[in-house]
């Protein structure tokens, strides 16, 4: 009875452990995830790959009736991609985490709707909310896209 008690004791324990360390998220890896733009009109996922932070269209909202899988990169200043599909298409690259800030720094965003690259940073506030800020050259030249991780 009691190697009974111990070995459920010890199991439950090391479980406990386990799926605490799961939890913990390196700061560097909680900007990625699925984020929903404040105009609730674009979905964006984040992921990382070769230590580069780059986020993928994964839902937005059409206004022509049409599906998803329909609107192309018309506006893509390189003629050999104005056929690839919106939907799945990468549109933030190159970000690279700065801990003495806690910044995503040095990457490009995409802007599809107008077919321009702009540089690109990302911090995610207080609040929790992600900020994607594309501008030219200069911060102060640009604009800010906010985000709220869903899923």
């Amino acid at each position: 009875m009691r190697a009974n008690f111990l070995f459920v004791f010890f199991l439950a324990l090391l479980f406990n452990v386990s799926a605490s360390n799961a939890a913990v998220i390196p700061p560097s890896e909680r900007v990625c995830g699925k984020w929903e733009s404040e105009e609730k009109s674009l979905i964006i996922q984040v992921y990382m790959k070769d230590n580069n932070y780059l986020a993928r269209v994964v839902w937005f909202k059409d206004t022509g009736n049409k599906p998803m899988s329909y609107w192309k990169d018309v506006r893509n200043p390189d003629p050999a991609l104005r056929s690839r599909k919106i939907l799945g298409m990468s549109i933030l690259s190159g970000l690279i985490y700065k801990p003495e800030t806690n910044l995503w720094e040095d990457g490009m965003v995409y802007d599809s709707k107008h077919g321009r690259t702009w540089n690109a940073s990302a911090i995610i506030d207080k609040d929790g909310l992600l900020r994607v800020r594309g501008y030219w050259h200069f911060k102060f030249i640009g604009r800010t896209m906010t985000f709220k991780r869903i899923g």
